[in-house]
């Protein structure tokens, strides 16, 4: 754990490497973060839905229209070389984020939610049968219990929840009690959207392995907090969206182990996910390539590169450090609000607090925030069955990026103060 010293309304945090966090200089990165919204100063404090952009990120999807633009893989051009090499720099660059084995096992999507999907469709419809299990948990996105939903549904298979207790964390006995020779394939979320809860990884793809189960690990949450390496994990698939990791939307990447992605087929059919076709027969293309069919989003994932590489200077040390200051600033002070209650209370959590006002629904919350300049975020977050298990219909949720202060969230609990008088 890094210590953490106050200047002024600035949090210096200092890491393993003793690189000072400057966070305003860090904001200084983030042209959006320079605004004001109904006359007050912007505190975004929504980057469980999505994150702001840094300026690099922003010039890159701009160089590329400028400088760049042109389908990759197919022109002998000199734009088309230059885009396609920037593209697949941007394969390496995600691999070494996820220290994958190889660029064979970094699958470009459109974010987490495609490639949890694309493994549903694919890898499921090979491989799980009638009379074969299914876990996922109470916790997770509804993009990765739908698409299990669909599976079974479609396979005949049985799907088993894992259920959550009183805190937010995954009852892991119970988890250990679901698994058997019957159990094929175990998804989760490494980090609970609405919750925080960080859940105990490695431990959950060990059991599930123990009985030869596969593992889809849903990353979209842990991606912007903390450092991901599949070889360690020994995860089999693991899937994140750009947008959540301070790059643009509609990119993300799937991970699979490539004894899996050789297994299976196709997701989609079209161009680039071939070697040949006849109208008799085709043949499919080497990994990577053969899920990703079609023109990509080559702006995309040459920017959420940069987005990347704008985290890892940085460092995930400090990033966790001043992230989790910040969470406990903002636990300890909402605490103080009459009536609020937070919800999601796990021992280990990243920089989420969702809670409830008493007598207060949270979109009247979040409307009188937003006069304040506040973003947050309010509902049930894709969530439901969270809602359902503590017996509410939504939340508030404030969430945290390294790019806040404790300045804004003194501005929340003073916001919130403000609510509680307004509905005396």
């Amino acid at each position: 754990m890094a210590e953490t010293i106050e200047m002024d309304d600035r949090t210096i945090a200092i890491g393993k490497n003793h690189k000072l966090f400057d966070v305003e200089r860090i904001r200084a990165d983030f042209p959006i973060l320079h605004q004001r919204i109904h006359g007050k100063p912007l505190a975004y404090l929504d980057n469980a839905a999505t994150s702001q952009k840094p300026k690099v990120v922003i010039d890159a999807i701009s160089h590329y229209y400028q400088a760049q633009n042109a389908n990759i893989h197919r022109g002998v051009y000199y734009l088309s070389e230059v885009a396609t090499q920037a593209y697949e720099q941007a394969r390496e660059c995600v691999r070494s984020f996820l220290n994958a084995a190889s660029t064979e096992e970094i699958i470009f999507t459109r974010g987490a939610t495609e490639g949890i999907n694309l493994v549903a469709h694919s890898y499921g419809r090979r491989f799980i049968q009638q009379g074969d299990e299914v876990i996922i948990t109470t916790m997770d996105h509804h993009s990765n219990i739908v698409p299990w939903q669909i599976l079974c549904e479609e396979k005949g298979a049985q799907l088993r929840v894992v259920p959550i207790d009183d805190h937010g964390e995954l009852m892991m006995d119970e988890y250990a009690s679901l698994l058997s020779a019957k159990t094929k394939l175990v998804a989760f979320g490494h980090i609970s959207n609405s919750l925080g809860t960080i859940n105990p990884i490695e431990k959950i793809i060990q059991m599930a392995h123990q009985v030869g189960a596969v593992v889809v690990v849903d990353g979209a949450q842990a991606a912007p907090h903390t450092p991901i390496d599949v070889q360690a994990l020994d995860v089999d698939f693991y899937a994140f969206s750009g947008h959540k990791v301070f790059g643009p939307t509609g990119i993300g990447a799937l991970y699979g182990k490539e004894k899996w992605l050789d297994a299976m087929p196709p997701y989609q059919g079209g161009g680039d996910m071939i070697k040949s076709v006849t109208l008799e027969k085709t043949i499919y293309n080497d990994l990577p390539y053969k899920f990703e069919a079609g023109t990509p989003h080559i702006s995309g994932g040459i920017a959420m590169a940069k987005a990347l590489d704008y985290v890892g200077q940085i460092g995930y040390p400090q990033i966790e450090a001043y992230e989790n200051d910040l969470l406990n600033c903002a636990t300890e002070a909402l605490q103080k609000v009459d009536g609020l209650r937070i919800v999601g209370t796990a021992q280990h959590k990243a920089s989420v607090v969702s809670f409830v006002l008493e007598s207060v629904h949270p979109h009247d919350v979040g409307t009188i925030l937003d006069r304040e300049g506040i973003a947050i975020r309010t509902g049930h977050h894709c969530t439901q069955p969270v809602m359902d298990r503590f017996h509410i219909p939504a939340t508030s949720r404030a969430s945290f990026a390294f790019y806040n202060t404790k300045e804004e969230i003194d501005r929340l609990v003073e916001a919130l103060h403000k609510v509680v008088r307004m509905f005396q």
